[in-house]
């Protein structure tokens, strides 16, 4: 079947087929049918957001869970909502679902508002972080559950769920038990039983928490591909900012039923907003300074006695208190023999050594006590990372791999 939602919200429309794996017979059958596979797919300038959040508000009692939310998200995207528990990402995940409804605001898909639409109204899906299996159903069973409750036709359920479960390849496990399957197959059985129906979007609620770092990496690249395959929306909670950097095309930064940031994964590490999501991002350094004088586009401060020029990217004027922040993989260490000019470095003294195979961390305490941390890619063959206990060394970055971010209390 060939189909596509509210075509008068797109300009420019490039056509193209996209059909599932050996899905081509029912490609001609029932037409009119949305239950078929294959669909008309749009590339090209969507001009309207798939889902609007606007000025949403939710409070439990006089407890404030989120506070004026706003968010829209895209067609095809890979959204990740980003934050520590209790954040908030996850009650708005359960909002677009429709399993809570919002104490103010109002939540748009394609265009209509769904404040009041139960979630089976709603063309979205959640793959849940227990993931909600049928332990008593195989895995077929588990998956085709849906549509046999919309009493599709058998032959229809037969080729539906094989295509899904080539998808997440798990074609030679549908016979299986769910309880003999590991946490990583489990997980894809949760997603098979999601997509089948094709939603427009798909609200995944950490369901990678509970698996091991091996396994999780696996997944996270499956996940990732699976998505673009299907050019299928995804909104993906996590409180793992590795997981959300590696997934996302775009990350939201909640904080306390607030979002502190919007961007791409480059942006948010390259260039946070303000000082909780250059922390929270990442590891990072940060410098209380106060801006000693302008020059030019930049300005100049000290740290540790040392004069450092850095430029203004927050046209901050003089005698403004700043942050400072420079990420670990941003500095270099050297040795007191390997130096010759010391102007723009800073003393220090080797406190800690972790050696972690790809690189070498150090942690370095400045005169004032100050410690910092260096993360340097380790290479057996330089001499230069070959660094001792208490060694007296330099510490320097490159002027412009700072961030200057607005001071707070």
């Amino acid at each position: 079947m060939l189909f596509f939602r509210n075509s008068h919200h797109y300009s420019e429309v490039k056509l193209a087929i996209f059909s599932w794996p050996d899905s081509s017979s029912l490609l001609d059958k029932k037409r009119n049918s949305r239950d078929n596979y294959g669909f008309l797919y749009l590339t090209k300038h969507m001009t309207t957001p798939l889902i609007e959040i606007r000025h949403v508000y939710k409070s439990y009692g006089t407890t404030a869970i989120l506070n004026d939310i706003s968010l829209s998200v895209n067609h095809g995207e890979f959204l990740t909502l980003l934050g520590p528990s209790g954040c908030g990402k996850t009650t708005l995940l359960r909002l677009i679902s429709g399993f809570e409804s919002p104490t103010q605001g109002e939540i748009y898909i394609n265009g209509q508002c769904v404040n009041q639409l139960p979630p089976q109204k709603r063309d979205v899906h959640t793959v849940f972080q227990s993931y909600a299996l049928f332990p008593h159903l195989s895995v077929f069973e588990n998956v085709a559950f849906a549509l046999r409750c919309k009493k599709v036709p058998h032959h229809e359920i037969e080729e539906r769920v094989s295509d899904a479960l080539r998808l997440v390849q798990l074609q030679d496990f549908s016979e299986r038990n769910i309880k003999q399957l590991s946490g990583g197959q489990q997980q894809r059985v949760a997603i098979a039983r999601a997509i089948i129906n094709r939603p427009q979007v798909l609200l995944l609620d950490e369901p990678l928490s509970s698996l091991d770092y091996r396994l999780r990496k696996a997944m996270q690249s499956e996940l990732k591909q699976l998505q673009k395959t299907l050019n299928m929306t995804f909104i993906f909670v996590t409180h793992d900012q590795e997981e959300a950097l590696s997934m996302s095309d775009r990350i939201v930064v909640f904080n306390h039923g607030h979002i502190e940031q919007i961007g791409t994964p480059k942006c948010v590490y390259e260039t946070p907003a303000n000082l909780y999501v250059a922390k929270f991002i990442g590891e990072a350094n940060i410098f209380d300074v106060q801006v000693h004088s302008l020059e030019d586009a930049n300005l100049i401060t000290f740290i540790e006695g040392v004069s450092l020029l850095c430029k203004n990217s927050g046209n901050y004027k003089l005698g403004d208190r700043i942050h400072l922040m420079v990420r670990p993989e941003d500095i270099r260490v050297w040795s007191l023999s390997e130096v010759d000019k010391t102007e723009g470095m800073l003393p220090g003294r080797i406190a800690d050594i972790i050696y972690k195979g790809s690189t070498v961390d150090l942690k370095v305490i400045l005169p004032s006590g100050k410690m910092i941390y260096a993360s340097e890619f380790f290479d057996e063959d330089d001499d230069k990372l070959e660094y001792t206990l208490n060694e007296n060394v330099w510490v320097q970055w490159l002027s412009g791999w700072e961030v200057l971010l607005p001071y707070e209390d």
